[in-house]
């Protein structure tokens, strides 16, 4: 072989070396830009179900909705029924109690019967209602209705008052589930919110802000002798039916016309 032939053959053998060293560079490139993206994904991945399960994490510290009773109250009164205070002279409403838990099948009945009457009563100033979250049903649905139908109820309450909490508390009564089974989820309990005209409070809902003052609202409750719902009070006295059974309109009507009389 002569020595130009040696030579080309030499350069040729180069310029494979070469052309295999810049394959594999490139190679390389390309597997670093893989991994940098897989990395990237699965971190936007893991942010994303963290982002998720920061919105759906149940709030744990206390949070005080506006304007309750400091007996957990929510007060549903004439001017916030019919937008038009009393007059001066008015009577003085007598005050009418309901502890509920929105699971509760006697709550609904009473709703279904008393309702309409109480919701009249409120009207016309002859009653001023006072609701308070008793949800010790908990463990009676695989969802936990009855704490997150009172928490989202409140949520209505603290962002549009007690003339959009009474309309979302009918609509809850509404669509009452059975125990035993599950109750409407968030996405259900927002749509019921926005039938009341109310919205921006899906985080709320979702979060259960109110979820330690409906507890403790609970703790109160049977402090102040409540063991079930519904449990009714006029001024200040329980009101029941025949044989401890649940209150009719005239045994409420009874009790309202007695507290006038004092």
């Amino acid at each position: 072989m002569s020595n130009e032939r040696q030579q080309r053959a030499a350069r040729a053998e180069q310029m494979r070396k070469e052309r295999e060293k810049a394959d594999r560079k490139q190679r390389n490139l390309i597997t670093v830009a893989i991994v940098v993206v897989v990395i990237a994904l699965i971190a936007v991945g893991a942010w994303g179900i963290k982002a998720a399960s920061d919105d759906n994490k149940v709030e744990t510290k206390l949070t005080v909705p506006k304007d309750v009773t400091k007996d957990y109250g929510i007060v549903y009164n004439q001017e916030a029924a019919t937008g038009t205070a009393p007059a001066a002279d008015a009577p003085k409403p007598v005050k009418v109690v309901l502890y509920e838990d929105f699971l509760c099948p006697g709550c609904g009945a009473l709703e279904e019967t008393a309702g309409p009457f109480l919701a009249g009563a409120v009207a016309s100033g002859e009653i001023e209602l006072e609701y308070r979250p008793f949800s010790f049903l908990l463990r009676q649905s695989t969802n936990e209705y009855s704490q997150r139908a009172w928490n989202a109820a409140v949520c209505v309450y603290n962002e549009a008052g007690a003339k959009a909490f009474e309309e979302y508390h009918d609509i809850l009564f509404a669509n009452q589930p059975q125990e035993g089974g599950p109750g409407p989820d968030d996405a259900e309990l927002i749509d019921f919110a926005k039938q009341a005209g109310v919205t921006g409070i899906d985080s709320c809902i979702k979060k259960r802000t109110f979820a330690r003052w409906i507890d403790d609202a609970r703790e109160k409750g049977q402090k102040d002798g409540v063991s079930g719902t519904p449990t009714i009070r006029v001024d200040g006295k329980d009101v029941s039916g025949a044989d401890n059974t649940i209150a009719t309109v005239a045994d409420i009507q009874k009790a309202i016309d007695a507290a006038k009389k004092k």
